[in-house]
C-alpha cells in the first residue's frame, strides 16, 4: 500500500482584500499517496495556484499544518522549506520562473548543480530531458529567445530532472498547443508508473479526466471526483 506522501490538517488561508478578507480554504484536510496522480479543477481565483504554493511551502497557512513525509512543516525555518524544496519538490510555476540570465540547458541542469551534481553529468541529464520534451534544439537560448510554450517545456524538464518524488505544476500545459500538452502528459503518467506523485492544476477538461482522481475547488471548498477516463 503506497504511504502518505503529503497531508494537510485543518488547513485555513485568508487573504486580506479591502471589501474585507477572503477566505480560500477553511478547516481543509486531504492526504494525497504516493503515486497519486491529481488534477486540481476550479474557476479562475477558486484558489488552485494558492494551494499549490501552500503544499510546495512558499506561503504560510492561516491556521492549520502540513506534513511532508509524515512530517509537520508549520515550525520549519525558511532553511529548512528550501532544504525540504530541494530534496521533495519539484515546481512547475505557471509563469515559468525561468533564470534570465541562463541559456535553457543551463537552467535546466540547475537542480543538478545546486545538489553537487558534476557539470558533465549534469549536461548529460538536461540533454537527455530537453530532447524528450523536444526542445534540445532551442537548448543554448536563453529565455527570452524563446517563446512561450518553449519557455513552459524548459521549466518543465527543470522540474523533471530533479527526479523529487513530489510534482507540483500550476498550467504546465498552458501554454502548449494540444499534440505537445498530449507528450508531456503522457510523461507524467510514465512518472506516476515510478511512484511520482503530481499534483497538477489545469482547466484542461481532457488533461483533468486522465487523473487518478480530480479535486474540485469552488466556494472555499474543495471535492474529490474520479476521472472519467484514462
Amino acid at each position: 500500500m503506497n504511504k502518505i506522501l503529503i497531508e494537510t490538517i485543518n488547513l485555513k488561508k485568508t487573504y486580506q482584500h479591502f471589501n474585507g478578507n477572503i477566505t480560500l480554504f477553511n478547516n481543509l484536510n486531504l492526504k494525497i499517496k504516493q503515486g497519486d496522480l491529481v488534477a486540481l479543477v476550479g474557476p479562475s481565483g477558486s484558489g488552485k495556484s494558492s494551494l499549490l504554493h501552500l503544499l510546495a511551502l512558499l506561503d504560510e497557512p492561516t491556521r492549520g499544518d502540513i506534513k511532508i513525509n509524515n512530517i509537520f512543516t508549520k515550525k520549519f525555518t525558511d532553511e529548512k522549506k528550501d532544504e525540504t524544496r530541494r530534496k521533495n519538490i519539484s515546481i512547475i510555476f505557471q509563469d515559468n520562473n525561468l533564470l534570465n540570465d541562463f541559456t535553457a540547458i543551463e537552467n535546466v541542469m540547475m537542480p543538478l548543480i545546486i545538489k553537487g551534481e558534476n557539470i558533465v553529468n549534469a549536461k548529460k541529464e538536461a540533454k537527455k530531458i530537453l530532447k524528450a520534451v523536444k526542445i534540445l534544439d532551442r537548448s543554448q537560448h536563453f529565455p527570452n529567445q524563446l517563446s512561450g510554450g518553449e519557455q513552459q517545456r524548459v521549466a518543465i524538464a527543470r522540474a523533471l530532472i530533479a527526479e523529487t518524488n513530489l510534482i507540483l505544476a500550476d498550467e504546465p500545459t498552458g501554454n502548449l498547443d494540444f499534440k505537445t500538452s498530449k507528450e508531456i502528459f503522457s510523461y507524467f503518467l510514465k512518472l506516476k508508473k515510478l511512484k511520482k506523485t503530481i499534483i497538477f492544476a489545469t482547466h484542461n477538461r481532457e488533461l483533468a479526466n486522465k487523473a487518478a482522481y480530480k479535486l474540485s475547488i469552488f466556494k472555499g471548498g474543495i471535492k474529490r471526483a474520479n476521472a472519467r477516463s484514462k
